[in-house]
């Protein structure tokens, strides 16, 4: 059972994405990878920090930067030698088989994509609601949902260009206020607010970086645009490694100006740190800046995810893990319209329904699965090399780097509490009886066919 996926699976890296156009270079890749990080957590990430570490936050930024560093070298090698569509879902799928590569695809899209931005979009709305008491009548709110969805769904349908230009103007509108307030705060900064007491104890060390390691997350998911981009095993990797230097020296210029501006202080506005800090350096305006830059912040993320998410069950139906019909490329725009057009759907239905909040939980602890299981593909393709299909960038040093990601990783899943093992567990048994159900749905109309011929 199964044996016609895998054929479908094999002929993976010979396909060239089934029309699909490689526009993009290690630029675009980078501004959607720190798009995709720097998004609704930045704007109360400083505050929580804080309250566990103190003046002490930049140990954890720069442990955490060091950590997410090992996974993004483990993705840097690996995408540049998978360079079509559906980036770690790729990666996985070759190394383990499509049940593997299955559960990784569904797991990104469905559990870390549409449940997350289904959140966001609430969040967005509660915001909103803050300014504009309409946002709180659940009708105004789901026709607001409704056209922020559509929007970017014509967008993308239009073009990866056309999404990338978008998500290139919204990632500016975003960072630009971040940037003068980090400007504006050296000159307002107190050194007497950064003297540092005592090290931390290790349990509130590690639940730090579990927080700060989630905020990390998502630069990876640019790669499931890896079908599109030009040159891609030169690109990959140096669009991979702006993208992070760029977020870490963002967060830690942002946490070193909220620690000098509030001091101890910080930790108590966990609500919305920066709009304080804003306030105290400019008054009540920069608070309001701030707060419309989360809200742009929110729709730029979402953006970057309806760009890149449905790439995955478009790579997922091109090998036969979903029905055909998802793999259909726009005959004027060439891209995946189908696939777009049925991700955003469902992301609507979520947001609009509440009934979500459940599955939310895996939305924090699915990147953590899907890091797992590319540092576990590169193990495999280092212990194993498929000549066939060389590596175009390698990372120096043999095995120290999977095996330093893979204790990582280890050991802040070990911070993950146990219902998320749970959901996540109960996620795996449904989406492999659906995969197996699938198989044998087909299979048995294949049969059907036969014998009427």
């Amino acid at each position: 059972m199964g044996s016609d996926y895998l054929a479908y699976y094999c002929q993976m890296t010979s396909k060239e994405n089934s029309g699909l156009k490689r526009q993009l270079g290690a630029g675009s890749l980078a501004i959607n990878a720190i798009n995709l990080t720097i998004g609704t957590g930045i704007f109360i990430l400083p505050a929580y920090v804080a309250g566990y570490l103190g003046t002490m936050s930049f140990l954890a930024y720069l442990f955490c930067s060091l950590l997410i560093g090992l996974i993004m070298l483990c993705f840097a090698e690996m995408g540049s030698k998978e360079t079509s569509t559906g980036g770690a879902y790729t990666m996985i799928g070759d190394a383990f088989g499509p049940l593997a590569g299955f559960l990784s695809n569904t797991l990104f899209w469905l559990g870390y994509g549409i449940l997350s931005d289904a959140a966001i979009l609430n969040v967005m709305s509660d915001m909103l609601g803050i300014w504009f008491p309409y946002f709180n009548e659940y009708w105004f709110r789901m026709i607001f949902i409704f056209v922020v969805i559509a929007v970017f769904a014509i967008i993308n349908i239009r073009g990866v260009k056309s999404g990338v230009g978008m998500v290139i103007i919204l990632t500016i509108l975003k960072l630009t206020p971040l940037v003068l307030l980090v400007v504006v705060g050296l000159f307002s900064f107190k050194s007497e607010n950064m003297v540092m007491t005592a090290l931390p104890d290790i349990p509130t060390f590690g639940a730090a970086c579990l927080l700060l390691f989630f905020a990390f997350g998502g630069s990876e998911s640019a790669l499931n645009i890896s079908g599109e981009m030009k040159n891609p095993g030169k690109s990959i990797p140096r669009g991979i490694f702006i993208g992070i230097t760029g977020i870490l020296v963002i967060y830690l210029l942002i946490q070193f100006v909220a620690t000098g501006v509030l001091g101890a202080e910080l930790a108590l506005f966990q609500e919305a740190p920066l709009a304080e800090v804003a306030i105290r350096l400019v008054g009540p305006i920069g608070g309001t800046i701030l707060i419309a830059t989360g809200v742009i912040s929110m729709y730029a993320v979402i953006g970057g995810d309806a760009l890149v998410m449905p790439r995955l069950p478009f790579a997922a139906s091109e090998n036969g893990l979903l029905p055909k019909i998802l793999s259909r490329v726009h005959p004027k725009y060439k891209t995946p319209h189908i696939a777009i057009i049925s991700y955003c759907s469902i992301m609507f239905i979520m947001a609009i329904s509440g009934g979500f909040k459940t599955l939310a939980i895996l939305s924090s602890s699915a990147v953590l699965i899907i890091y797992l299981g590319v540092v576990l593909a590169m193990f495999k393709s280092r212990l194993k090399p498929d000549l066939t299909n060389p590596t175009m960038f390698k990372v120096p040093g043999g095995l120290l780097v999977p095996i330093l990601s893979l204790i990582v990783l280890i050991w802040v899943l070990s911070y993950v509490p146990f219902n998320e093992y749970m959901a996540i567990g109960i996620f795996f048994i449904v989406t492999t009886l659906f995969y197996f159900g699938y198989a044998r749905w087909k299979k048995s109309k294949k049969s059907i066919k036969e014998i009427q011929m």
